[in-house]
């Protein structure tokens, strides 16, 4: 709304120009972001605690854990606003890309939002049932495969994967490309769900993955670097950029309030939406085979768990001390600020590595 009230008068006032560019709306995003964070953190926390919203603690949990009852949740809420709003401000609104990428992270949201609204109501940790949770991230999945297959007929989309390291291999998956959403979607909201169970952990890694998904947006939409890399080009796609980073600035103004101790948490309605918006922007600039690397400690937090339950029910017996995975090393005796440091570090690894492989092709 903004940038197409500035600009319309760009040939009056020559300096706002700039508003015609991705990195300047880019930024101005992520200081809006930042900016929106960082002001009504300290209020949304008092009103939480206000409301007795606090999170509940998972009995079979780390005994070091219970101390955090009661601390103020949903904190997600703040994330959205604070991501969504310097969006709409700054992007350009008639671009379908940035619709999509709006609309998936506010229904992810939606069913956190359900989820955690029931955990504080009946004060224990089970929300939605788990067909009911599951049941609408397929939904929200679906709607976007179908929207994406709806625009490659109009030539506004392709359904190629680009796989790293490989520059001749771009299959075609035409139809089957619904279902590969959908697991791309429901896959990343759960695993970002998943890492969060530490201070910090999950938004800190995910401010990382979004800050790589930033430049990627860029370069994706950007008609020199993505001919030189050997992407495939979506120029629509680049105003995802302003996007990201928007997603970045709220990421590092929660930050703020959730790095340990935590004063707030995020909660379902954060993870869920952060890890819808992650699947969402992988698929619109055609990085969805990246989104493993990129988001590497997400995978693993993921896969921890699929492990301990297939290797419980198979044989009876766990492969790991607790999962997701940063249980297991607090159970081996990690403080938990070290967990956090540590993870980051392989985040951050993983998204250096990441932007290596647009170039080993």
């Amino acid at each position: 709304m903004l940038y197409h009230l500035l600009f319309r008068f760009h040939e009056t006032f020559s300096i706002l120009n700039v508003t015609r560019y991705i990195t300047f709306r880019t930024a101005a995003a992520s200081i809006t972001a930042l900016v929106i964070s960082l002001a009504f953190g300290g209020l949304l926390i008092r009103k939480l605690r206000e409301f007795q919203i606090g999170q509940v603690i998972r009995h079979e949990g780390p005994e070091s854990h219970r101390p955090k009852a009661g601390t103020p949740t949903m904190g997600g809420l703040l994330i959205l606003a604070a991501s969504i709003v310097p969006t709409l401000l700054w992007a350009d609104l008639t671009n379908a890309y940035i619709w999509i990428a709006v609309l998936a992270t506010l229904a992810f949201g939606g069913i956190g939002f359900a989820d955690d609204y029931l955990k504080i109501t009946r004060r224990n940790h089970h929300g939605l049932l788990p067909r009911y949770k599951s049941g609408g991230q397929l939904v929200v999945a679906l709607l976007v495969g179908i929207t994406l297959i709806v625009l490659a007929n109009k030539g506004l989309y392709n359904t190629r994967l680009i796989f790293p390291f490989f520059k001749d291999l771009i299959p075609d998956l035409g139809l089957l490309y619904i279902p590969f959403a959908v697991l791309v979607l429901v896959g990343s909201s759960n695993a970002v769900n998943l890492t969060d169970g530490l201070d910090g952990l999950a938004i800190s890694c995910f401010a990382v993955a979004a800050a790589t998904f930033t430049a990627l947006a860029y370069v994706t939409g950007h008609r020199v670097l993505a001919d030189y890399l050997l992407l495939v080009r979506f120029a629509p796609a680049a105003e995802l950029t302003v996007f990201c980073g928007a997603l970045v600035g709220a990421s590092l103004g929660f930050l703020w309030f959730n790095s340990y101790p935590a004063e707030i948490f995020m909660g379902d309605v954060g993870s869920l939406a952060l890890g819808g918006a992650l699947g969402t922007v992988a698929i619109l600039i055609k990085q969805e085979l990246l989104l493993v690397i990129v988001g590497g400690v997400f995978v693993l937090e993921a896969a921890s768990v699929i492990l301990q339950v297939g290797s419980f029910k198979l044989r009876g017996k766990r492969i790991f001390r607790m999962a997701p995975l940063h249980h297991h090393f607090e159970l081996s005796g990690w403080s938990e600020p070290k967990v956090i440091t540590r993870f980051l570090i392989i985040a951050i690894v993983c998204a250096l590595f990441s932007l290596t492989t647009l170039k080993l092709r």
